[in-house]
């Protein structure tokens, strides 16, 4: 029987413990927090995004990072493998739109009672309000031996599986304490930065439609003449910019554009689609029927069935046109002119928010330096890492936990194994 130390009791950990105590081992659960799943229990609103349902070709397509380093997670643990896991531990699960994956209750807190449980069963020892400091390891070997704790403890061990996440909602005890470990112990680092984060833009306009949310649209992110995003669903303005499902799919990309400072080129644009739906040729026809219905009507009082009424403004300023002009002297060119406005608004994306907002951290442990069939150190022999805290990163709808679950699996197996 091994001595295996998890340091991390968020999904990835939690999963590692969970399947290196399933082989009989003697498993210690470091977590620094007063209770487990911290962020797992802010995830999805507070409803938690278990997985994602679709097939293994949507689950690589969504991975933004590193993908092709997941094919032995991913296949050895997949989405069914979670789903079934939960579901026998006690938390009944549904599918919804998008194939995303959800507690039948709506609260995350069910989904850490699965694994508490579980881990209970499994006799595994879970170390509250403990932080480690330091991950010690036989030099002349290369090998891990002991985790050093802030109280000074020393607990000796057979292998070490570091779990503690990106630096993404720092109040969740996510404060890139692994990536300190890695470094410490030789590995490489991909810059971190925030991902799936709101994006703030020059546009004061924006400012004035806080809170609107859009649906049923799409948006195209550009940098320069490169289409770097497209994607259909739903957004929100806020007082710095753009927010909401779309918006933070789109950051992931944005993102991966930017310099070393994290500074990008100002040539980045988002582009709103109102009416993804219809060309700019059936755009116009619809415009020009509304007109006609209101032809002795001011242009600032004939758009009422084209937006919702805190747009409206915006969209005349936008448009150029005399909001006082009568729509039946708006000319062809202004109204074609107008039409392409709908299909394709412009924005300047100047930044994104910090790491507080970010859902998930971009950048973290360089993946050259894990062995992908184990999860393992390729420098240091018996240290493995899982999850966030490395530089892998996917989509919203599931995918970072799907991410979580299956690295954290393999290495609780690995760590496990002979």
């Amino acid at each position: 029987m091994k001595k295996i130390i998890v340091i991390g009791g968020g999904a990835a950990g939690m999963m590692a413990a969970v399947a290196a105590a399933g082989q009989g081992h003697k498993v210690y659960l470091i977590e620094k927090n007063e209770k487990l799943g911290k962020k797992l229990f802010i995830t999805g609103k507070g409803r938690c995004n278990v997985t994602n349902a679709g097939d293994m070709e949507t689950l690589f397509a969504n991975v933004c990072t590193n993908e092709k380093f997941l094919y032995s997670a991913f296949y050895g643990y997949d989405n069914q493998a979670v789903m079934t896991f939960l579901e026998a531990a006690g938390c009944a699960l549904k599918i919804e739109r998008g194939d995303r994956v959800f507690p039948v209750s709506d609260h995350s807190s069910d989904v850490i009672s699965a694994f508490t449980r579980q881990l209970k069963k499994l006799s595994v020892e879970v170390l509250l309000n403990t932080e480690a400091s330091e991950v010690l390891t036989d030099t002349e070997k290369a090998q891990f031996t002991a985790v050093k704790l802030k109280n000074g403890r020393i607990i000796s061990a057979d292998a070490c599986i570091v779990c503690t996440g990106g630096i993404s909602y720092p109040s969740t005890g996510s404060t890139g304490d692994g990536y300190r470990f890695a470094e410490e112990t030789g590995h490489r680092m991909v810059e971190p930065k925030p991902a799936l984060v709101p994006l703030e833009t020059k546009e004061e306009w924006c400012r004035e439609l806080m809170g609107l949310s859009l649906k049923n649209i799409s948006v195209r992110l550009l940098k320069g003449k490169k289409e770097i995003y497209q994607g259909f669903g739903e957004m929100l303005f806020t007082h710095f910019g753009v927010s909401g499902p779309l918006i933070l799919s789109a950051s992931s990309f944005y993102v991966k554009q930017q310099g070393k400072k994290g500074k990008a080129d100002e040539d980045v644009k988002v582009f709103i689609d109102l009416k993804p739906a219809l060309t700019v040729e059936q755009l116009d026809k619809r415009i020009l029927r509304d007109f006609e219905e209101r032809k002795n009507k001011q242009f600032k009082n004939a758009l009422n069935g084209l937006f919702p009424t805190r747009l409206i403004p915006v969209m005349i300023s936008l448009s150029g046109i005399d909001p006082d002009k009568r729509v039946n002297e708006i000319t062809k060119a202004e109204r074609q002119g107008f039409a392409a406005l709908i299909k394709a608004i412009p924005l300047t994306v100047t930044g994104t928010r910090s790491f507080a907002e970010a859902i998930i951290t971009q950048g973290g442990i360089s993946v050259k330096d894990i062995n992908p069939s184990t999860m393992e150190s390729k420098l240091v022999k018996n240290l493995y890492f899982a999850g966030e805290v490395l530089d892998l990163d996917a989509m919203t709808g599931g995918f970072n936990l799907q991410i979580a679950w299956s690295t954290g699996h393999l290495a609780g197996e690995s760590a496990g194994g002979e």
